[in-house]
């Protein structure tokens, strides 16, 4: 090759690829053979079924449809896998069964395309299960090709923003996205055996509440008034236990005008719901149901590894005070602390050193907490009765006016589930709300707007409540062993392209 002439780049060929591929679509559409003209197929079986049924659909025509994933041989006999939502096949396809025609079609087929296939199940002589190629209809044409097949798709940029790509080349992803379901599915059906009733409420909200977060705003133009995506549907969810209903919950999205990292996504799953006349120890016995159920549905024991760690789900769960975890991981016991200089000594004696100097009693126990505990609480631990500032929406413990009958479930060094005996006392709610006004009027964001609507709700009685919610997200991550949120998420938030 002299020297001036160009080396073909990586670029060059899929574009030649991609120029080969329109071509032959080209040549089906003046032919009248359009793949993409409506045509239905019938699927009688997939992939899994003939291989775990051979023995009864053995000899047997069976319909099938798919992707092909790749093609051995050129002559008169062809080999190729078809993969469809269940795994993969192969496929026996020879000149005499098709004719010289249709067989010449079929070797002009790439990878990648979609086609429905017709023919007998049987077994080759290398003993691999495998249907032999009676009939075959191109479905759909893929103008691009696969990723190459020994490298295949790993970047995981890549990979996030294109996931119907990962999904097709990288089958245990698939199998994620599917336990995701299961999941779900398991966590609906305890909730519905103990009469709960599933809801919906709004995701457009005028007042973002029921959380400390950003919200995002938005802006509706026949009203002509901001909005705001919701951050938790709680103070709804409330409203409807109020109202009569007494055991409810929701599975949705939340928004939070955050950060991202492996744990964070701006939008994500939650499970919220609202027992009525039961409290926070209530919820501790639920929320082990759930995720012990949740376990089960994606595995056979309650036993999971995590990121090379042994996580043991099987209730009950260790329970600790936010106070009692600080005094065994720390040393610091903040019962013995009543003010924010006496709080702020002993964390810089145990090591903390960068609390922002407005911080208060409460916020330098949880600021230990955080930097002492968390990363420690492996196995699944309830910790709870939170200091009463960092809980605006919650019961008041008796006998202890200064904490909350709040708790927050960890595994793994992280946070899953937050619940609470839920605060009915409309006029402690009152003063609750200027609190965290006060707050906000100092510069916190993120501190609680006042919702006159729900404190009014509240006048009319609620009843002593139990709340709940649980990170479906990071329950899914735990449960598939995924080190990043984004491993669970179809399609998670990316920062667009330049």
């Amino acid at each position: 090759m002299s020297s001036d002439q160009p080396i073909p780049s990586m670029e060059t060929d899929l574009q030649e690829q991609e120029q080969i591929r329109r071509q032959k679509l080209a040549e089906l559409q003046r032919a009248g053979r359009d793949p993409f003209e409506q045509v239905t197929w019938p699927v009688s079986h997939h992939s899994s079924e003939i291989i775990s049924q051979f023995e009864a659909l053995e000899g047997q025509t069976v319909q099938i449809a798919g992707r092909l994933m790749s093609k051995r041989g050129m002559g008169k006999v062809s080999f190729c896998d078809l993969a469809d939502r269940t795994g993969r096949i192969q496929l026996f396809t020879k000149i005499d069964k098709l004719g010289e025609s249709a067989y010449a079609e079929w070797q002009k087929l790439d990878l990648g395309d979609l086609v429905g296939i017709e023919g007998e199940v049987f077994r080759t002589q290398r003993g691999e299960i495998s249907v032999k190629t009676a009939r075959y209809e191109l479905l759909a044409k893929a103008l691009r090709p696969l990723p190459e097949k020994y490298h295949g798709l790993k970047d995981k940029d890549t990979r996030y923003r294109q996931r119907y790509l990962d999904l097709i080349v990288n089958p245990d992803v698939r199998e994620t996205f599917i336990r995701r379901s299961r999941i779900i599915s398991a966590i609906r059906q305890v909730l519905d055996r103990r009469d709960f009733i599933e809801v919906e409420t709004p995701i457009l909200n005028a007042i973002p509440g029921g959380a400390a977060a950003r919200p995002f705003i938005t802006h509706h133009n026949a009203l002509d008034v901001d909005l705001y995506l919701r951050i938790a549907p709680e103070l709804y969810l409330k409203r409807l236990i109020v109202g009569g209903f007494e055991r409810v919950y929701e599975i949705g999205r939340q928004f939070r005008n955050e950060g991202l990292s492996i744990k964070h996504n701006p939008e994500f799953t939650l499970l919220e719901l609202y027992q009525a006349y039961t409290d926070y120890q209530g919820m501790m016995t639920l929320t082990e149901d759930l995720l012990s159920a949740a376990a089960l549905a994606v595995g056979e024991s309650l036993e999971v590894e995590y990121q090379g760690q042994a996580i043991n789900l099987k209730p009950p769960f260790r329970r600790l005070s936010m106070n009692q975890a600080i005094l065994e991981y720390a040393g610091i016991d903040f019962s013995m602390i009543s003010d924010a200089q006496s709080a702020r000594q002993a964390a810089l004696a145990a090591g903390l050193d960068d609390l922002e100097p407005k911080l208060s009693r409460d916020e330098i126990m949880n600021a230990c907490f955080e930097a002492f505990c968390e990363e420690k609480l492996i196995q699944p631990t309830f910790i709870y009765d939170y200091p009463l500032e960092l809980s605006p929406l919650t019961k008041k413990k008796p006998g202890q006016p200064q904490l909350t009958e709040r708790f927050e479930l960890f595994i793994g060094g992280r946070e899953f589930a937050n619940a609470y005996s839920e605060l009915n006392d409309p006029i402690d709610q009152r003063e609750r709300f200027a609190m965290q006004a006060a707050k906000r009027a100092a510069g916190d964001e993120e501190a609680n707007l006042t919702d006159e609507d729900f404190c009014q709700a509240l006048e009319y009685g609620m009843p002593p409540t139990g709340g709940l919610g649980v990170g479906i997200d990071r329950v899914v991550m735990l449960l598939t062993d995924s080190a990043s949120i984004r491993d669970v998420l179809l399609f998670p938030t990316m920062k667009p392209l330049q």
